[in-house]
């Protein structure tokens, strides 16, 4: 993409995604519906490096004043953060840049923090009451779904013969027999499971929530006590044998437990929408390329 003839680099639209979920992860949006709206994301963030490269092509134009106070004071705290100046420039020339340029940036981005300053300087606080509107219409969100943690075993046939599947289950029986009489069922995992996740990991899978496995291995994890062995189970995959090792319910949380997270949202969202409106009449003037 070209904004007014100056390209945009990939890297941008991957930084802009990078804020995107780090914001979101943030603020307690689950994984799994974190995942389903990435190519929404995804969208936003091209849109949001157009935006960024129209705010620091208006930041030069208006020749905003920088001092070198501020750049020096910024460069300090970069430097603090990498472990002291040599440790930094040590940093900078593996990328390939160094202090000079680092001003440079700097100081760009100083005017381009500027501009959104005085673009939403006169945004009003978002009040309690509206704070309260949004949650009870997103209630949901600010929940935690229940998730639980578990290791498996699985045998896989070697084909689907009527020979091959008995073979499979007599494997995973005998091995279930054992974990019921006490053998470490990390060590049964590493040393039978056709999952990579055996000698990977002792069968463990980590915390998972509804939805994320095929339904009758997600039926059986979640009806199992705390460090309940299943059953055997058959999947498209094979056979499974599971231990669960933790859960945690689904909640929901009262609003005195996220005021703070919805204002803040609120507040995000409202700054988005007063630059957003700016970058549109900025993207006006512009020329766009794709």
């Amino acid at each position: 993409m070209k904004v007014n003839g100056q390209e945009i680099p990939p890297k941008a639209v991957e930084h802009e995604l990078n804020r995107l979920i780090h914001f979101y992860v943030g603020h307690g949006m689950p994984e799994e519906q974190l995942r389903a709206q990435l190519p929404l994301l995804k969208r936003r963030a091209e849109e949001q490096a157009i935006g960024t490269a129209l705010l620091f092509q208006e930041a030069a134009r208006l020749d905003i004043p920088v001092t070198d106070e501020e750049v020096e004071a910024s460069l300090r705290r970069m430097a603090d953060e990498a472990g002291g100046p040599d440790r930094l420039r040590a940093i900078l020339a593996k990328q390939g840049q160094n202090v000079v340029q680092l001003r440079e940036e700097i100081r760009r981005g100083r005017k381009v923090d500027k501009l959104v300053a005085q673009v939403t300087a006169d945004l009003p606080e978002p009040t309690d009451a509206e704070a309260e509107a949004f949650f009870a219409a997103h209630r949901s969100e600010f929940g935690r779904e229940a998730q639980v943690r578990a290791q498996h075993i699985l045998v896989t046939p070697k084909s689907q013969s009527a020979d091959d599947k008995l073979a499979a289950l007599a494997k995973i029986r005998a091995i279930r027999e054992r974990v019921a009489a006490g053998s470490d069922f990390s060590e049964e995992a590493a040393a039978h499971s056709d999952c990579p996740s055996g000698k990977q990991a002792g069968g463990s899978l980590g915390w998972f929530s509804h939805g994320m496995m095929v339904k009758e291995f997600d039926e059986a994890a979640f009806e199992l006590p705390v460090g309940g062995l299943s059953d055997i189970i058959e999947t498209q995959f094979g056979y499974h044998i599971i231990l669960k090792n933790e859960e945690q319910k689904e909640s929901v949380p009262e609003f005195s437990e996220v005021r703070d997270r919805v204002l803040d949202l609120l507040r995000h969202d409202r700054r988005g929408k007063a630059l957003a409106d700016h970058v549109a009449e900025l993207r006006e003037k512009a020329r766009i390329e794709p």
